[in-house]
């Protein structure tokens, strides 16, 4: 079964990389020689530790994000900390320490449908700004982003993960829904990181599959019937999440998957079943590091436009070698991506000769991808 390492490290040597992200870690330091000395406290809420850092070393720390008394914050600033404080007034913390979750994005999602969630009130803001020019609002975006990353970075470390592409036209109900659904699960099942785009149709398929593998196989087609009464996330993506938690709630506890959005998009809403969600304003910053992070490899069903692109933002740095050798990248049906969008042919046209077209495939059905992807990771 997959598992993903803890997504915040206990304190460990002291350095300028070393970040607090709890209350835990923040009170583990302060009990340590030099204090606070060079770290960073990343959106820790310090208004009920304003006596120690009153008391503590905080020479060359930085604080990002974290609410204290005037009295502390002067404090620390004569120490030589900087103090980056929040913004009021945001539908997002921009020093964010963790990705986010379902029920975060997602909350009030039952008393006030989706318009009124965390998800939905941070892309209107991000309508309202992203062609304002205003540098305030685009520096906030890319805080917010680069913070997405760190932390995408430290849950991923040492894992193995493969990125799953597909369309999000699929519908729920569909036979390419289920299949998506369990391609993730063997994945999953087989001790690998499933992370997909995050949105709806073949992405939320991949991350239900993944979030099932821990159940007995009626689980599955289970799911699959209660979400067919809601199709699309069009007309209604109230009435869409709805029905995802109410799996999750019919289900409670499925196992772990990333799943890596974009408010860019903002028309499709991110999937409930992901377990940790990195959703960024940046789409380009986004799709490269979801296809960096499938180090196991990826698995592209069949898509359109999005899909295509992916499908040679990968074959880039596979090319090259830029990441190093060639991770495996298998295609899913074969009339789509030879007679529809034939990008099959050019896909092997520039892997002729070179390193990567020993770890390329393409396969009939979504059941034959997860021996091809064992298979090529093997040559």
């Amino acid at each position: 079964m997959a598992t993903l390492p803890p997504a915040h490290r206990p304190p460990g040597p002291r350095g300028h990389g070393h970040e607090i992200h709890t209350l835990d870690e923040f009170d583990a330091a302060l009990a340590r020689p030099g204090s606070l000395t060079g770290l960073r406290v990343q959106s820790v809420d310090l208004i009920d530790r304003t006596f120690a850092l009153l008391s503590a070393t905080t020479t060359d720390a930085v604080f990002l994000g974290c609410p204290m008394l005037p009295e502390a914050a002067a404090k620390v600033r004569a120490d030589g900390a900087l103090v980056f404080p929040p913004v009021p007034d945001l539908p997002f913390d921009p020093y964010r320490a963790r990705l986010y979750t379902p029920g975060e994005l997602f909350e009030g999602l039952a008393d006030e449908g989706y318009e009124g969630t965390p998800d939905a009130r941070a892309y209107a803001w991000f309508g309202r700004t992203r062609a304002d020019g205003d540098i305030f609002s685009s520096m906030l975006r890319s805080l917010h982003d680069d913070a997405v990353s760190d932390a995408l970075d430290e849950l991923l470390d040492g894992a193995r993960v493969v990125g799953v592409m597909g369309g999000h036209a699929t519908g729920r109900g569909t036979a390419g829904y289920a299949g998506a659904a369990r391609l993730g699960r063997t994945l999953a099942r087989a001790g690998l990181t499933v992370a997909t785009g995050g949105g709806p149709g073949a992405m939320e398929a991949a991350n239900l599959g993944a979030y099932l593998a821990p159940f007995p196989d009626p689980a599955l087609p289970e799911a699959l019937g209660m979400l067919a009464r809601v199709p699309s996330f069009v007309p209604s993506v109230t009435e869409w999440a709805r029905a995802a938690f109410a799996v999750r709630d019919r289900l409670p506890g499925g196992g772990a998957s990333v799943a890596i959005p974009t408010w860019f998009y903002g028309h499709e809403p991110p999937n409930p079943f992901a377990t940790h969600i990195a959703k960024y304003f940046a789409n380009a910053l986004r799709e490269d590091g979801l296809l960096a992070r499938s180090t196991a490899g990826v698995v592209f069903l069949p898509g359109a436009a999005g899909t295509v692109q992916e499908i040679f933002a990968d074959a880039t740095p596979q090319y090259y070698e830029s990441l190093g050798a060639p991770a495996p990248m298998v295609l899913v049906d074969r009339a789509h991506w030879t007679g529809h969008l034939p990008a099959w042919p050019l896909l092997e046209a520039l892997a002729a000769d070179r390193p990567m077209a020993a770890r390329i495939a393409l396969v009939d059905s979504v059941d034959e991808a997860p021996a091809a992807l064992e298979r090529l990771a093997k040559t």
